[in-house]
């Protein structure tokens, strides 16, 4: 099984998956834990290329197939060198970015009315033709874009090209949300009703209870 944290930069993605894997092993749980991109691993490096602006100074300069093509050879060279075979025996994989990644962040360099066709593409690609494992539960986390450049200040010069790119990431927020429209995802909305960001708890205890429905 399958499980992938979405979302946008900033919207907590790391936070969720740390305190996922302290619950996990509190309850008992055998789980294998992944993070995407692998900038430290030869498949990562053109992922990392790419970020750190060396074809292109904003997104919008490689185009989404060939920027998805780098994040996908980063995926299918750590299923295929780490967690093939425990995916195969029935381990839990739990993941920080996915596939769904793609259809965030390049979805957005498309119009709304051409994103469909650009998610099919990649799905296709991915799960079909590589034959990676489709997720069998992808959660997003939902920030608006303003209140994730307040979260992202304090990284100033280490932004990568995306975290720089303010409008990149209100686009990326539409094409995240349609995506999830589109297939399924379950949305867990970082700002609460009183308008505040909700707690890292808060947001955990949902997450956690949408992993509870298809694991127990």
């Amino acid at each position: 099984m399958l499980i992938v944290i979405e979302g946008i930069d900033g919207s907590g993605k790391s936070t969720q998956l740390a305190l996922l894997k302290s619950r996990l092993t509190a309850d008992g749980f055998v789980y294998h834990a992944l993070d995407f991109p692998r900038y430290g691993r030869p498949g990562g490096q053109l992922a990392k290329l790419y970020l750190q602006g060396a074809f292109g100074k904003k997104p919008g300069d490689v185009n989404p197939y060939a920027a998805s093509s780098f994040f996908s050879v980063d995926r299918i060279s750590s299923y295929l060198e780490d967690w093939r075979g425990i995916y195969e025996q029935g381990t839990l994989i739990v993941s920080d970015r996915y596939t769904t990644s793609n259809a965030t962040h390049h979805g957005s360099k498309f119009p709304p009315e051409r994103r469909e066709a650009f998610f099919s593409w990649l799905f296709t690609f991915e799960y079909e033709l590589l034959g990676l494992p489709k997720p069998d539960l992808t959660i997003l986390l939902d920030i608006p874009s303003d209140a994730v450049q307040e979260l992202l200040s304090g990284r100033g010069e280490g932004k990568d090209i995306h975290e720089r790119d303010t409008d990149y990431l209100r686009l990326c927020r539409e094409s995240a949300l349609q995506a999830a429209a589109l297939y399924g995802w379950r949305r867990v909305g970082c700002i609460g009703g009183d308008g505040r960001l909700r707690s890292e708890n808060d947001i955990h205890e949902e997450i956690y209870r949408y992993i509870r429905e298809i694991i127990c």
